[in-house]
């Protein structure tokens, strides 16, 4: 079965395990995606992700967070799609559950949250919420 869009994917793969309480998990590996862990890591809601290699195929182990036997990530919301692209303008930039969440933004200056493009003066286009 071929993948037709790897970030949706990989984020129900992190959003399926984490209502499970699975300590790890491993996902499709892209360029965009490592961004975006790198962003759920330096916004704790993972504990630490890495590259790793099976049979010659690249993927990513992704260990999840808990506190208080809770999921740190409660819901991952997709706002873009491959049929339908959500862009938007740095003036316009979402603010996720009244500043709890964070929405994950592609930009001519990498991935990065919405508050980071904001103060940057970019916009582009949301990848998902979440919170």
């Amino acid at each position: 079965m071929s993948r037709t869009y790897l970030i949706s994917d990989a984020l129900a793969i992190i959003n399926n395990a984490s209502k499970v309480n699975k300590d790890e998990v491993i996902i499709p590996y892209s360029k965009v995606i490592l961004g975006i862990m790198d962003i759920l890591k330096k916004e704790s809601y993972i504990d630490n992700f890495k590259e790793i290699d099976l049979g010659g195929l690249k993927r990513i182990k992704v260990y999840l967070k808990y506190e208080n036997k809770q999921p740190v990530i409660n819901e991952i919301k997709m706002i873009s799609k491959p049929g339908r692209r959500i862009y938007t303008s740095k003036s316009e930039m979402p603010i996720v559950r009244s500043g709890y969440g964070i929405a994950i933004v592609s930009t001519s200056q990498g991935i990065l949250t919405s508050t980071q493009a904001k103060k940057l003066g970019i916009g582009g286009e949301i990848l998902c919420y979440i919170w």
